[in-house]
């Protein structure tokens, strides 16, 4: 800054401006920058006369733009990152931050990006692959503030209900996306399906110690492989839930599913021991993520304190054992639903008709009338068309 020219731009020859070394960072509220004279005295280019140099010309958020980029190549005391290990590394595969962020941190850090591949130091154009901005925890429909004495203090729900509570309601209220409505009741819900958790895992601790964990599968009952089935169709939805959509509440409510279903054994004394060991690890290991202190404890207490649950391989889907060996299909008569029968899963459709004809309630209402043709869905329904 000139007094007599104005503001004026540093001349070419004169570039870069390098900072000085010899600044004082305990200036408290005052730029650090500012207080160094040796910098901020200097000579107007165009008329010779004292002048002052700027100490603020980039926003705090260009320093946040290009992190990433150095964390490919930290220790590098040469330049900035080494090209090969950022185009090896980057761009970062998943960003998570609030909406906030869409116009300063995510802006700043295209733009930068941009010009690093204009330049050729980077070989793509879009630092981020994927975005997910979460949505916030509100208190009735409004954001938490002391001002409208709305807040809830995670202290109290955690010295009430413990951090898994806390964690597990957070992430089954709503998705990730959205905002949720802080509730007590949700919490309290949540409180008790982790008890009932505890309770049916500590229940078949005997059996889960005494099992290994190959056993004859062939040897279940049908309500055991029903659970089993159950079982694999969690491990498939969970798995896809957080991988592929980051959806939380319902890869949760995919185990609350199973849970129920693992209830239905609760005082069944005969129930498959190897069954048991393999319904109560892999729900450990597919709620562990939601619930990490409590399944970490359960863990420990069935496997042994040398190993963690968190360090386990996670749960692989067995698919043949998600297929039902029956299905339950609807019988209609023109349309209008008269009876539902089972069927063997993955029928024909002539043996779909065969069952529907063969049916004492279809034989019923059909008796004296002419069967004009049937349509049938593979494992939905058979439609009797009758005049």
């Amino acid at each position: 800054y000139c007094e007599d020219c104005g503001e004026q731009l540093v001349p070419e020859d004169q570039l870069p401006v390098m900072l000085p070394e010899n600044v004082n960072f305990e200036a408290g509220s005052v730029s650090p920058l500012a207080q160094c004279e040796e910098f901020v005295n200097c000579t107007c280019p165009k008329c010779g006369k004292p002048a002052k140099r700027e100490t603020d010309t980039m926003d705090t958020f260009i320093c946040s733009s290009w992190y990433y980029l150095r964390y490919t190549d930290p220790k590098n005391d040469k330049k900035p990152f080494d090209t090969d290990k950022v185009n090896y590394w980057a761009p970062v595969d998943q960003y998570i931050g609030g909406i906030e962020h869409a116009i300063l941190h995510l802006l700043y850090s295209r733009f930068v990006t941009k010009v690093l591949r204009d330049e050729g130091l980077v070989d793509f154009a879009e630092p981020f692959s994927n975005l997910l901005t979460q949505g916030m925890v509100l208190k009735d429909g409004s954001k938490m503030s002391k001002s409208k004495g709305n807040v809830v203090s995670p202290e109290e729900i955690i010295g009430e209900y413990g951090a898994d509570t806390a964690r597990l309601f957070i992430m089954f209220a709503a998705p990730v996306d959205r905002d949720l409505d802080w509730s007590d009741e949700g919490v309290a819900g949540s409180f008790r399906f982790l008890n009932r958790v505890w309770r049916i895992v500590s229940q078949f601790e005997d059996k889960i110690k005494s099992a290994g964990d190959e056993y004859d599968k062939k040897v279940l009952t049908d309500a055991e492989k029903e659970l089993r089935r159950v079982l694999h169709v969690t491990i498939k939805k969970v798995t896809e839930d957080i991988r592929d959509r980051f959806m939380f509440n319902t890869a949760i409510s995919s185990i609350m599913e199973l849970v129920n279903e693992f209830y239905k054994f609760q005082n069944d004394e005969n129930v498959n021991a190897g069954l048991v060991r393999e319904v109560s690890l892999n729900l450990l290991k597919l709620l562990a993520p939601f619930a990490p202190h409590m399944t970490e404890e359960l863990w420990s207490e069935l496997i042994g304190e040398d190993s963690s649950v968190h360090a386990q391989k996670w749960p692989v889907c067995d698919e043949a054992a998600t297929v039902k060996s029956e299905v339950e299909i609807v019988l209609q008569i023109n349309g209008k639903v008269r009876d539902r029968i089972m069927i063997a899963t993955g029928i024909s459709r002539e043996e779909m008709e065969e069952a529907a004809k063969n049916n004492s309630r279809v034989q019923e209402l059909t008796e004296g009338k002419n069967i004009v043709k049937m349509i049938c869905v593979p494992d939905k329904l058979v439609n009797v068309v009758v005049k």
